[in-house]
This record gives C-alpha cells, structure tokens and sequence, in this order.
C-alpha cells in the first residue's frame, strides 16, 4: 500500500511539473518570456504560486524542465560506456547525438534564441554540468577531480557544442574539435600553413 501512494504521488508530482512547464511555454511563445508573470504560469496550470516554486526555482527554470535529464546522461556517457572506450570518444559522440538533434524551428530553441535572459541562464545552467562531470571523468580515469587534465576536459566538453552551432554542419565541428584534443595543434590546416616555407619572411 506504501508504495502504491509513493506512486501515486510521485505521478502526481511529475503530473503537475508537466502542467506547468507546458502552460509556460505557451504563454511564453504566445506572448513573448518578459512579457509573462510566474503567477500567469501559475494560475494558467491552475496551482498556487508557491507550489511553482516548489517545482521550479526561478522562472527561467520553467524552460528547462530537462536540466537534471541533461546532467545524468551526460554523467552516464562517461559512467557507462563500452568496455574499453575512451572517455574521450564517449562524451564525443554522446554530443554529437544530444547536442546536434535541436531544430532550429523548435519553439524552445526559438524562445531561448530571441531572449537575452535565457540565453545567459542556458549557459550558465550548461556549465553548472562541469562538476558532475568532472567528478565522473575522475572516477573514470584514477585522476583528482582538481587535475588540470580533468577539468580542462570537462570544461572543453560542455563549451563544445556551442562552438559547434555556429558551423553547417554542427556533427562534424564537433567531431573536428575533439580531434583537435586528441591529437594536437600540430595536426591541424593552421598549424601546417605556418609550416610552410616562406611565412616568416
């Protein structure tokens, strides 16, 4: 019978986060994100305004009801990958396929687009993952958490896929920039143009 009521309550929970995640995003599509209220979010869900709060923090979280989903399978690409994988190819190809899908056309992608706030919360809630991910790459390889090695990794892995937007094609610029970790300035087109004779004259 417990668990039967921790369940109901649990589907109650995510019921009502569902609720107003979705109200949010039509309000804020319909009408533009500055232009709406969390107590509008709240009464279009029909809850109170503090049981918004108690599922999301801030009104930009309200936008980005995946935040945790995003952390843990970023953490599981590392944690569980193939035997004999390197840690490496794995966060490589978990972005390549998590962080290239987004259409250009979502309305989530255009609302967070076109408004200054959100995009500086998508950012910093993107690099907030170092952490975790740090920790895990650690776990993975023997390494401290605080090695340069570690965090050098972690940082470049979560600001890849933003480098990697602005390209036609986002899969390969992302491929190109793990290569260019992997194997070293001296394996690129700029390092070998600077090799060419006659360019220091």
């Amino acid at each position: 019978m417990a668990e039967t009521t921790t369940g109901r309550r649990e589907r109650k929970k995510a019921q009502t986060r569902q609720a107003l995640a979705d109200a949010a995003m039509r309000l804020f599509t319909e009408r533009g994100f500055d232009n709406v209220g969390v107590r509008e979010v709240a009464e279009a869900a029909d809850v109170s305004l503090s049981t918004l709060f108690k599922h999301f923090p801030s009104k930009e979280a309200l936008v980005f009801d995946l935040d945790a989903d995003v952390e843990s399978a970023l953490v599981a690409a590392v944690r569980d990958r193939a035997p004999g994988q390197p840690v490496l190819y794995a966060l490589r190809d978990h972005l390549v396929h998590t962080r290239t899908a987004v259409r250009t056309d979502d309305p989530t992608f255009v609302l967070v687009e076109s408004t200054p706030a959100l995009r500086d919360y998508a950012r910093s809630m993107w690099s907030r993952h170092e952490k975790a991910l740090a920790a895990t790459l650690a776990d993975a390889t023997g390494l401290a958490p605080d090695d340069l090695a570690i965090t050098g990794l972690a940082r470049f892995a979560l600001e890849a896929p933003g480098l990697a937007r602005a390209s036609d094609d986002p899969a390969r610029a992302i491929r190109d920039l793990f290569a260019l970790v992997e194997h070293g300035w001296a394996t690129t087109p700029l390092a070998r143009q600077e090799d060419r004779p006659g360019q220091d004259a």
